[in-house]
């Protein structure tokens, strides 16, 4: 399976707003810029995450998105699946697949048991790293958090 760049991005943007803003909102195009995503897409895949319940947003001057929960409670499996719908390997391997019974080796194949258990074994390894392992692991290859100006203050 090759994920697509919805979910890859989705992944970065999210890790972007825990890592650098934690539970307080961050604009798009602030995360446009550390990420490297266009803007528009990210609207696009902010939405599939909001309807996930795993972002909100609030408007006005001091508005933005921010998480909606903590960054321990958001897993990669939830953001993946928010942006896939899926992560099964291979259509075949589906518990509820729509294709079982129209391949002709259904039930009788080796290799759909191999994929079968590939997806349960990547699914509970997506599902066992959160945003806060993810932040973790930034602070240890020394990433750099940016300030968000919106909310210093100079005396």
């Amino acid at each position: 399976m090759k994920f697509s760049t919805k979910s890859r991005y989705g992944l970065r943007a999210l890790f972007d707003m825990a890592y650098n803003s934690g539970n307080l909102p961050t604009q798009i195009k602030d995360i446009s810029r550390r990420q490297d995503i266009s803007p528009r897409y990210l609207e696009q895949i902010f939405q599939d995450l909001k309807k996930a319940g795993l972002i909100k947003s609030r408007r006005g001057p001091q508005g933005g998105y921010f998480l909606a929960k903590k960054p321990e409670e958001i897993t990669v499996k939830q953001i993946l699946l928010a942006a896939e719908g899926d992560l099964t390997l291979v259509s075949c391997a589906r518990e509820d697949a729509p294709q079982k019974g129209k391949c002709e080796f259904d039930s009788r194949c080796v290799t759909q048991q191999i994929w079968a258990e590939a997806t349960r074994k990547l699914a509970a390894y997506f599902d066992s790293v959160t945003l806060r392992d993810l932040c973790d692991q930034g602070k240890t290859l020394g990433l750099e958090k940016e300030l968000d100006h919106r909310f210093m203050y100079y005396i």
